[in-house]
């Protein structure tokens, strides 16, 4: 009954994953009739790599502005939601739409929104009497737009994961809390629902580092990387070098970074941020 399964596993990730082990110590090119192993010189190549270097720290600086703020976002706004008794649905709806919605029609939507001369954005400022800026054409704003969206459609994921910790707090905690001496609601949060949400907000602080490790798609519809490289991040490069520039042993290398980076993640999740989180 599991061989279906298995079959899938091998052919879908496995062996295109040990592929890309392989073709990483290759300087193979797509289309070319042979390969030939060149050890680690993708990876010095890579440190000399002045493109990679400006990607990577893209990417961490994405990283360290959407998952600060979407963790505290979504926080924020399932405590809100929460405290609400009418539209609890509706609210929960509204904010997880982004989540649900395709990803380039959602960057399609911005770019109109952001647009210089035609976006509501700028249309808006310029009412007030506001400077407009080139939102994502400017090397000094692009960075922080992406992330803006990026925010915007990891808030409402984030948000539900916090709703469900909630939902686990049993109310009779809070009554507790009120007889010792907790009576404003930010006693009542400092002492029992920030410390029993310590398993969700591990799990949302590693997904939200993940997810914005991955950031393409908004990349790749609004910037193309630019200006100037400007926002060009790890996964864009990986890309760029594999599909456009066709070097797909350097790609290859490029991926074993980016997974590198990511069981390292997982790794301080498990080993150290795990063993002090409190679990009911």
């Amino acid at each position: 009954m599991t061989l279906p399964a298995g079959i899938a596993y091998l052919l879908l990730l496995l062996l295109p994953t040990l592929a890309t082990v392989l073709l990483a110590f290759t300087d193979y090119e797509l289309g070319a009739p042979a390969l030939g192993w060149i050890g680690l010189d993708n990876f010095r190549e890579m440190l000399a790599d002045r493109g990679f270097g400006v990607s990577v720290r893209n990417t961490v600086v994405y990283v360290g502005l959407v998952t600060p703020v979407s963790i505290l976002g979504g926080l924020g706004l399932a405590l809100l939601v929460e405290a609400g008794v009418k539209g609890r649905a509706f609210f929960r709806a509204v904010f997880f739409l982004p989540v649900v919605s395709l990803t380039v029609a959602m960057a399609a939507a911005w770019q109109y929104l952001l647009h210089p001369t035609i976006g509501p954005v700028n249309a808006a400022l310029r009412a007030m009497g506001v400077g407009t800026p080139f939102w994502l054409s400017s090397s000094d704003t692009v960075l922080l737009s992406l992330a803006a969206i990026g925010v915007w459609e990891s808030i409402g994921f984030n948000m539900v994961l916090f709703m469900a910790g909630l939902t686990a707090i049993p109310r009779e905690l809070y009554a507790a809390a009120e007889v010792d001496g907790a009576r404003g609601g930010f006693d009542r949060f400092r002492l029992v629902t920030w410390p029993l949400l310590g398993p969700t907000t591990l799990f949302v602080l590693t997904i939200s580092m993940i997810r914005s490790l991955r950031v393409f798609d908004t990349v790749a519809v609004l910037t193309q990387g630019g200006p100037n490289k400007a926002s060009e991040v790890l996964l864009f490069t990986m890309y760029q070098q594999g599909f456009t520039y066709l070097r797909l042993g350097y790609s290859a290398a490029i991926t074993l970074v980016f997974l590198a980076v990511v069981l390292a993640l997982m790794w301080v999740q498990t080993r150290v941020l795990d063993k002090r989180v409190h679990y009911a």
